[in-house]
């Protein structure tokens, strides 16, 4: 068990003649490392790119509504009234009257012949 011990500890597992599928198998270890550390990155770049469009969105729809309620506010007829007396346009005293428009039937081929 001591011999086995200190040979690990001396590395000879590395230098040995039968060591190329050691070093064969610890190069495939220090690639799995690398592969899995690479993964790990850009899973967590993904994570951060998406809490930035979260927050991103969040902004945008607080900016959405903020626009929205202001529109309401000049869309209102006191609002745009005050807008008008600044250029001297004032609202109409007399309220409008709704203009109907009768649409005259063309006559048919036949009616036109027989008068």
């Amino acid at each position: 068990m001591k011999n086995g011990v200190y040979s690990i500890l001396k590395a000879r597992f590395l230098i040995d003649d039968d060591s190329i599928k050691n070093w064969r198998f610890i190069v495939f270890l220090i690639i799995l490392a690398i592969i899995m550390i690479a993964n790990t990155q850009r899973f967590e770049q993904k994570v951060f790119k998406i809490a930035e469009l979260t927050n991103q969105v969040k902004e945008l729809r607080s900016e959405f509504v903020d626009r929205r309620s202001e529109l309401m506010k000049l869309k209102m007829e006191s609002t745009v009234s005050e807008k008008m007396v600044e250029k001297q346009i004032f609202p109409s005293p007399v309220p409008p009257i709704k203009i109907k428009v009768k649409k005259v039937a063309e006559k048919s081929f036949f009616q036109k012949i027989w008068q």
